[in-house]
């Protein structure tokens, strides 16, 4: 459902008029999963893990993320933000729950800006810069943190607070590609729900180490983390229901 405000003006006697409200984060639809089709419920079955724990993934060699993010959403009913440049950056991606939203050039523009006009509740609104305007995974800059509308409509850094305890079921995938975030699939990448996980939160998970969400997929959906394993060890991994603690 879109939200695309106009202001609506109300007849209250003869000669008078009241406009209605603007367009507020409350009042937005629900955000959907991206996945339309069926998803299949995912039953817990057990399996294990591949015996030695995968440590943290390092993206600190990257371009930094964009940062001076500001904007919110407007009585026009769009979400419209801007952030600064960086320094040898060709081009910028914006997302919304993992959803590509947009591509910016760089063109020596102090700042850029972003464009939701179909937004929705608590969605996750995320950058990153690249090197190159080809998408290859090494161009990819670090992803920046979430901003999420506030109570006054204005977009406001958010992460799930380290410490949080998630009970989670967990799967496993071995797809040799580019994540969706654009960054090689691999040890310690993980798909979420980018509507509830935001990219680049860390978290680790018993019997397998540490997440970094980077990924999405079509089943992965509410409760559900897909960790990256190779081959066969995806399947001996099963589904298994874990606690997972936000890092």
């Amino acid at each position: 459902m879109r939200f695309a405000h106009v202001l609506a003006l109300t007849a209250i006697a003869a000669g008078s008029f009241l406009a209605a409200p603007a367009a507020s984060a409350a009042t937005l639809p629900a955000c959907r999963h991206f996945y339309t089709g069926s998803i299949p419920d995912r039953p817990v079955t057990g399996g294990h893990g591949p015996g030695t724990l995968v440590g943290a993934v390092d993206v600190g060699n990257r371009l930094p993320a964009p940062g001076s993010v500001s904007g919110g959403l407007g009585t026009d009913g769009k979400v419209a933000f801007t952030f600064a440049r960086v320094a040898g950056a060709k081009a910028y991606r914006a997302f919304r729950n993992g959803q590509a939203l947009q591509w910016i050039s760089d063109w020596g523009q102090p700042t850029l800006t972003v464009t939701d006009a179909s937004p929705c509740q608590n969605a996750n609104y995320q950058l990153y810069a690249m090197t190159a305007e080809d998408n290859s995974p090494g161009s990819l800059g670090q992803v920046s943190t979430a901003y999420r509308l506030d109570g006054a409509n204005r977009l406001a850094a958010y992460r799930i607070p380290a410490g949080t305890t998630l009970n989670y079921r967990v799967t496993a995938y071995n797809d040799v590609a580019q994540t969706a975030l654009g960054y090689q699939a691999g040890p310690g990448f993980c798909a979420v729900d980018a509507r509830n996980i935001p990219w680049g939160t860390r978290f680790s998970v018993p019997g397998y180490g540490e997440c970094y969400a980077a990924d999405i997929g079509s089943w992965i959906s509410g409760d559900i983390v897909d960790v990256w394993l190779p081959g066969s060890q995806a399947d001996a991994w099963g589904i298994q229901r874990l606690t997972l603690t936000v890092r």
